[in-house]
């Protein structure tokens, strides 16, 4: 199993940098991950965050292609109904041939009315909006698509599904499935057994909210409070438009010691053996390919950034490559 680092270019008011500094640095960053072994990053979309979030990821995956030569180059997730087909496909095969082939396109529905409502965008046919641009893409990535055409004969297209339906969707397309957690494994293999595509090929990825250290009871103080900030901001953002009220403020204290039961449920900060064990124990049986983990936290300090993914990418990410992958490819009750 591979590590996948995290990037949302948050830059929230209490700790605001100047954003053209944090774009800078965030460059600086990934090329650190490539020279120290990552196998790859990834970054986020959304729109009208109070905080900024990136809102071209495929822009500046094109900067960092140019900036890189080996790790790959992911968008988890591209809000898919908020853009044409064919302007997806066209960045995407940019991207790719920039990068000489290391493009990993995640499509995602979003959640935020918000966002749907900025784009004139009917938020209630999301779902099958997003399947129906997953097969536009993959159209138009293929030859007699767009041009120029990627380098890859066969760019990775993810879902950005969490749930067990949308796993089903992601087989039914064939594509991959952006999400860790095992519990989805059967749906998305069933989908892609009805959808008629070789179950062996199915591929996860998705992400794993924790902060890896060598002394995480000193890095806890300050995580916390950027932690507290990342979570309660998501909930705030998601809840607009709704009519719903946004949930009370999260304790992080249980949230630290919560089970991944649900996105945002838990957060892990810990030691590399304590964190890869999890990751193991979370992704067991099912075909997981990457994990994501948040190369920063909402606006951390830039030393805790480097140190933080320094500990990733030489300390976790070897502890990861020996875990034990077993997958069925079966139902349980076969």
């Amino acid at each position: 199993m591979k590590v996948g680092l995290y990037f949302d270019l948050r830059n929230p008011h209490a700790w605001r940098q100047d954003p053209a500094r944090l774009h800078a640095f965030t460059l600086e960053v990934i090329e650190e991950a490539e020279h120290l072994g990552a196998d790859s990053i990834w970054l986020s979309e959304h729109h009208l965050f109070s905080d900024d979030y990136v809102a071209a990821p495929l822009t500046f995956l094109a900067a960092a292609a140019a900036r890189t030569s080996r790790i790959r180059l992911g968008t988890a997730v591209v809000l898919a109904p908020l853009h044409h087909a064919v302007d997806i496909a066209e960045q995407a095969a940019m991207v790719d041939l920039i990068s000489g082939g290391r493009l990993d396109l995640g499509l995602g529905s979003g959640y935020r009315i918000p966002e749907y409502e900025l784009f004139g965008a009917d938020s209630r046919r999301r779902y099958a909006q997003t399947d129906a641009r997953a097969q536009q893409i993959r159209s138009l990535l293929s030859p007699g698509g767009v041009l120029p055409q990627p380098v890859q004969a066969h760019v990775p297209i993810w879902m950005g599904y969490q749930g067990p339906q949308g796993a089903r969707r992601a087989g039914l397309l064939g594509e991959r499935l952006l999400s860790a957690d095992a519990r989805n494994w059967a749906p998305y293999r069933d989908g892609l057994r009805d959808g008629g595509h070789d179950v062996s090929r199915g591929r996860m990825a998705g992400w794993v909210n924790a902060w890896v250290s060598d002394d995480p009871e000193a890095d806890w103080p300050t995580v916390r409070v950027h932690m507290v900030h990342q979570f309660d901001t998501y909930a705030m953002h998601g809840a607009e438009g709704t009519g719903q009220s946004a949930p009370r403020p999260i304790d992080p204290d249980r949230i630290r010691g919560g089970t991944p039961d649900s996105l945002l449920g838990y957060f892990w900060c810990d030691r590399p053996q304590t964190v890869a064990a999890k990751i193991c124990d979370y992704t067991a049986a099912a075909p997981v390919d990457t994990v994501l983990i948040f190369a920063s936290l909402a606006g951390m300090p830039e030393d805790m950034v480097i140190k933080h993914v320094r500990t990733v990418c030489t300390k976790l990410a070897p502890l990861l490559a020996t875990c034990d992958r077993t997958v069925s490819t079966n139902d349980p009750e076969s």
